[in-house]
């Protein structure tokens, strides 16, 4: 459902810039775009911890994994997402709101990215650039850290007993979920929290296609 919804915050509207002559976006609809994106993109990266955690669980306790893993746990572990996604989404949703734009105001790029918004402004952004550096520190850097956390966990418990079922057992189940991890956050750790000067536009948006797309 996550996926779907963060997909679809932002391909239905370039499907249709697409086939339009002039590509257009109204104000209200950007910070609509603008908030949805987080919310869901702010999942997508607990989602990720979640599954990371449950990976570690699976492969570490497996006796005790639906003790652990119970449906409760998992309830609860949703709703204090949502609460911390909508949140944080809000917050960036309203100090957007609080600048003033006065340029021509062509968006480069193929959503309402706060990074591309700052760039139209011209009002003071370094509240928040500020809260970007900030939040997406907290955001992107804590739950990539403890994926990495989880499978140095579950590295070290597998070489305790090697085994070539084991290893097996770690790829098949570990795979497809380090591939995600992987593409979501190098992109979004080098497009947000490390940004380049040489980055072009192009760059930026093939950079973005990643995340939004391609891992979805």
């Amino acid at each position: 459902f996550s996926d779907l919804c963060f997909s679809s915050v932002t391909i239905p509207k370039l499907l249709q810039n697409m086939q339009s002559q002039v590509p257009t976006i109204s104000y209200a609809d950007c910070l609509t775009q603008l908030y949805f994106f987080m919310v869901f993109g702010d999942m997508e990266s607990f989602l990720l911890v979640v599954m990371a955690y449950d990976r570690y669980v699976a492969i570490c306790f497996p006796l005790h994994y639906t003790s652990i893993m119970s449906t409760k746990f998992c309830a609860l572990l949703v709703l204090l997402l949502w609460m911390l996604t909508i949140s944080h989404a809000l917050l960036h949703t309203l100090l957007m709101a609080r600048l003033s734009f006065c340029e021509k105001n062509v968006i480069l790029h193929f959503f309402c990215d706060i990074s591309a918004l700052l760039k139209l402004s011209c009002s003071d952004t370094y509240v928040n650039e500020l809260m970007i550096f900030i939040m997406g520190g907290i955001i992107s850097i804590i739950p990539f850290l403890l994926i990495v956390m989880s499978y140095v966990r579950i590295f070290f418990s597998i070489l305790k007993v090697p085994s070539s079922q084991d290893i097996h057992k770690v790829f098949s189940t570990c795979g497809s979920h380090l591939s995600v991890v992987t593409l979501f956050y190098g992109t979004i750790i080098g497009l947000y929290l490390c940004p380049s000067g040489n980055n072009s536009t192009v760059n930026e948006i093939s950079m973005a296609m990643m995340y939004t797309v391609v891992t979805p």
